[in-house]
């Protein structure tokens, strides 16, 4: 009787080991509902991937479908739900993303569905990736040259990026930010409220339509498209046969500021330029200018700098010498405020609505301004993780203060190891922008 008793209870205990078992295994159907904020001009779509992780860091992927929802068959667990969806409309790039965390999924769990909220990002898919305008030392340390500057303009988006009727543009005469500036009226930029920017002298566009494809870029070079380093070694080269230059010699035809570019540009690589003020050339400050770009929309650039009726004076002289051209709030895709370091009169130009903040600047010593990664949206670009380089230290000090990139990030060298990198746009160059001790071009 006692081998029977021990047989059944054997019994009995493997039967329960196999229903505990049955349970272990047993999966359940989650559904991942995607919400947008209500202000999006987007809609939930099919084919954005949604991320379930476990504890332990095991993730399932599963696309939306056309209702924003994805399904998943786990087991019994806790899990955290993640998306990020990228949307382009006109000139800006929407990144929405969102975590939610402790989707705890049992045999008691009476719902199976889970909403997933979506906060929303909006960038600008154009942006002034490097702006290096101050120069450098002379090798026999007699002074700094600076007819070394460029630009460099990004697609921070997901999707190709046109440069039809894109413009360069500066603020002017106030070109230097401690200069004494009359557009102040009761302590506020008198364009401010009238909802637009002064582009001073003239501006510079493409003749042609440019495409940049989604995390790449162009650089122009806005003075000297050709290889400096061969006269003063810590200049930049910029004769490479990829690069776009300023150089329209039946505009500007100073030739210290445009000597004829390399010949390795091809001249269909040449922006093009319109002037309304004075003088021979498009002198952008060395120490401290507002820079932007915009575009004129469906109207030419050609055609819009031509009509005078777009015109304002600064001061109310009208004299060629204070003629700027009135771009709209709304057609300038980027823009970067630089001050100074050590001057006590700085102030800004660009209103709030284009850039909020300034990012300060000492020239003459190689250093350029870079923008800061958006650490979030770049660590959301599926794949991206491994291919990023942290512990950037090529940042500088500025009295006394560390002026780097708070992302930890090192942009250009997570780009060789073909990251896609997204950028900061807030808007505001404080937030967006470092002084960075190198020009990138010499990493």
């Amino acid at each position: 009787m006692k081998k029977i008793f021990y047989l059944m209870i054997s019994a009995l205990i493997l039967c329960t080991s196999c229903k505990d078992d049955e349970k272990d295994y047993q999966t359940f159907v989650i559904k991942i509902q995607l919400a947008y904020p209500k202000e999006s001009p987007f809609k939930p779509s099919e084919g954005i991937e949604v991320t379930l992780t476990d504890s332990k860091g095991s993730s399932l992927k599963e696309k939306t479908d056309k209702t924003g929802m994805a399904l998943f068959k786990v087991p019994a667990g806790v899990y955290k739900a993640s998306a990020t969806d990228i949307r382009q409309s006109g000139d800006h790039s929407y990144i929405y993303s969102g975590i939610k965390s402790n989707i705890a999924i049992s045999m008691a769990t009476s719902a199976n569905l889970f909403v997933l909220d979506l906060s929303e990002s909006k960038k600008g898919q154009v942006v002034i990736k490097e702006l290096y305008i101050s120069g450098c030392p002379k090798n026999d340390g007699s002074g700094n040259f600076s007819n070394d500057q460029y630009v460099i303009l990004y697609n921070n988006s997901a999707q190709p990026a046109s440069l039809d009727n894109l413009c360069l543009g500066m603020t002017f005469p106030t070109a230097n930010s401690f200069a004494p500036n009359k557009d102040y009226v009761g302590g506020k930029l008198m364009y401010e409220s009238e909802g637009w920017v002064p582009a001073g002298n003239g501006i510079w566009y493409f003749p042609k339509n440019v495409t940049i494809e989604p995390g790449k870029q162009i650089l122009i070079a806005l003075s000297g498209a050709i290889d400096h380093t061969k006269t003063y070694t810590k200049s930049v080269d910029l004769s490479k046969a990829e690069y776009y230059c300023t150089y329209d010699v039946s505009v500007y035809d100073n030739t210290i500021y445009y000597p004829a570019p390399s010949a390795a540009i091809p001249s269909t690589h040449y922006l093009s330029a319109v002037k309304y003020g004075l003088g021979n050339a498009w002198a952008l400050s060395n120490t401290s200018p507002a820079f932007f770009i915009f575009t004129t929309k469906d109207v030419t650039p050609a055609a819009f700098a031509n009509d005078k009726s777009n015109f304002n004076y600064y001061s109310g002289k009208v004299n060629p010498v204070y003629a700027r051209l009135k771009i709209k709030d709304e057609w300038v895709l980027d823009g970067i405020e630089v001050f100074k370091v050590g001057e006590k009169n700085n102030q800004k130009r660009l209103t709030a609505k284009i850039d909020a903040g300034y990012v300060n600047h000492q020239n003459a010593k190689g250093y350029t301004l870079y923008r800061n990664v958006d650490p979030e949206a770049t660590k959301a670009v599926p794949g991206n993780e491994a291919k990023l380089v942290y512990k950037y230290n090529k940042g500088t000090e500025i009295d006394g203060k560390a002026s780097t990139d708070p992302s930890g990030i090192d942009a250009e060298a997570s780009l060789k190891k073909g990251a896609r990198i997204i950028y900061m746009d807030s808007n505001n160059s404080t937030n967006d922008f470092h002084q960075r001790r190198q020009s990138s071009l010499k990493d």
